[in-house]
């Protein structure tokens, strides 16, 4: 089986390493085999960047971790997920990651929140869209072609984080909703869930337990936010009814 891939950041110092940690230009993708630390029945691939691998904060506090440890609160076998992400990934560096893994497991669950670091670099809305688009399809390939198994989270406004206080917070707020519109479009031509946490991420503003300590991005206390509107706006109870067997491997 595919899973997590390591979380290995570039050694930067001060406020240089708080923005490579953000969004720098990463190396190739090298893909670290591990086991998931919960087996369950039916089985979750979250894809991302920091926000999904859950940078400055401990494995249990990932949103996707909290995410199948709440949906088994509720009587759901959901796995802790399969993870590909990685802090400074853009699209175009997770489309990489994915074919680099070569993960040909199939899910019952797919989440993937990406775009952040598209919106740092300044690269051009189109240019995120198109590789997004190419992004969802691949989410739902690895769902068994079923778009109602996977989910979209929005992305999270940094401009709102402490580390974004001497930058123009409107701006940045104003860029992440064009990009956020994109990214719905695309999940609604595709009739995927696009679940709006930027909301959360803008409430966070002023309150330090939010954030890990880096000031940039977010804390267990943030993403356990997160995690509890995906568990309200997603049935994954009815989505995942279908499939209990572990991921099917193969090319089919």
């Amino acid at each position: 089986m595919l899973h997590h891939l390591a979380n290995t950041a570039t050694a930067c110092l001060g406020t240089l390493g708080l923005l490579l940690t953000l969004a720098c230009t990463q190396p190739k993708p090298s893909v670290q085999m591990t086991t998931p630390t919960n087996a369950g029945s039916r089985h979750f691939l979250a894809l991302g960047d920091s926000y999904t691998i859950g940078e400055s904060v401990p494995e249990a506090d990932r949103w996707p971790v909290q995410f199948a440890r709440l949906a088994r609160a509720k009587g759901i076998d959901l796995a802790n997920p399969d993870i590909i992400a990685k802090t400074g990934w853009t699209t175009a560096e997770l489309a990489e990651a994915i074919a680099a893994s070569g993960n040909t497991n199939s899910y019952d669950l797919v989440s993937l929140l990406i775009g952040v670091n598209n919106q740092y670099r300044g690269q051009e809305l189109d240019r995120y869209k198109t590789e997004f688009t190419g992004l969802l399809q691949t989410a739902i390939r690895f769902a068994k072609g079923r778009p109602e198994h996977v989910m979209v989270l929005s992305i999270p406004d940094w401009g709102a984080s402490p580390f974004a206080k001497d930058r123009d917070p409107v701006a940045i707020g104003q860029q992440i909703d064009r990009f956020n519109a994109a990214a719905k479009q695309v999940c609604n031509q595709h009739k995927v869930t696009f679940i709006d946490i930027t909301p959360l991420t803008r409430a966070a503003a002023g309150d330090a337990t939010q954030f890990a300590p880096d000031g940039l991005h977010y804390s267990g206390k943030q993403m356990k936010q997160w995690a509890e509107a995906v568990r309200r706006e997603f049935n994954v109870a009815r989505r995942c009814r279908l499939r209990a067997s572990r991921p099917s491997t193969g090319s089919g």
